[in-house]
């Protein structure tokens, strides 16, 4: 009983070890190849540890290279998406959720069928609107067309969450004396707290990592350029210094590392004030 408890055991563990192995490879890989010479990248078989690890490669990528006007385009457009996606979610996926009204279902299946039209199937309609609005090379062309795109999942995220919410508490709130309007921020948010920070970093997420949009948009200004137009512009014609691009990758990814680490607390917290309850 004992030993096929230890093989059991053993076998878990292996297979958590070795499935973290593969997941973070790539990462490794990526910061192998920042920190090693040019002249060893080209070296086969490869080396798994730089003979002389290079940290002067993120000093030159900055010297050289407009880094920080691409993570401030980056972070704005993030930022504003995630502020505009949670606001409009909120109160869409409150209404869907708690105003019975006829075609209410087939609206709420509606808004998810949006979300699964492709990016590169609106973008000409996008192109056209922004046109004509005079919006192309602006970076609110790329924040309305992110929001557009990430607003249907995330009402249909957070209208499932808001299910799960008893009528009772409200209605008590509003006993109490709360506005309908109160009662929402000081009833249901605060018990969403879960599914508003998946909410958030869904869209900071997927509005952090565009590269459609902001390659038609903003393409034309170098100034407006995001990290990702800027890490594509790093490939050469004939030669690539893939140290430098590995290095770009690696400061572009702390930004969501930190966004999910502040969230996660809030996600785990808020799943265990509910299962509590």
């Amino acid at each position: 009983m004992k030993l096929s408890k230890f093989f059991g055991r053993f076998s878990l563990y292996a297979t958590v070890i070795t499935l973290c192995a593969v997941l973070l490879f790539p990462v490794y890989w990526m910061i192998l190849t920042a920190l090693s010479p040019a002249s060893e990248l080209r070296a086969y078989p490869p080396n798994f540890l730089p003979s002389a690890p290079q940290w002067s490669v993120f000093t030159e990528l900055l010297a050289n290279h407009p880094f920080d006007v691409w993570f401030l385009n980056s972070l704005k457009i993030a930022v504003v998406v995630m502020i505009i996606s949670l606001t409009v979610s909120v109160l869409a996926a409150y209404a869907l959720s708690r105003f019975r009204m006829r075609g209410a279902q087939s609206m709420g299946l509606f808004i998810l069928t949006a979300k699964m039209l492709p990016g590169t199937l609106i973008i000409i309609p996008f192109f056209v609107i922004f046109r004509s609005a005079g919006l192309i090379g602006s970076l609110w062309s790329v924040i309305i067309a992110q929001a557009t795109m990430i607003i249907p999942f995330t009402t249909w995220m957070l209208k499932g969450y808001f299910d799960t919410i008893p009528n009772e508490l409200e209605q008590a709130a509003l006993v109490d004396g709360c506005s309908p309007i109160g009662s929402i921020f000081r009833i249901i948010l605060p018990i969403s707290a879960p599914g508003l920070a998946a909410t958030s970093l869904y869209s900071f997420v997927i509005s952090w990592s565009d590269f459609l949009f902001a390659r038609t948009f903003v393409v034309t200004s170098d100034s407006l350029w995001t990290l990702n137009l800027g890490i594509s512009s790093l490939k050469g014609e004939f030669v690539t210094d893939w140290n430098i691009v590995m290095a770009a990758s690696l400061m572009t990814s702390i930004p969501i590392i930190i966004v999910f680490l502040f969230l996660e607390r809030y996600m785990v917290g808020g799943l265990a004030a509910g299962s509590e309850k």
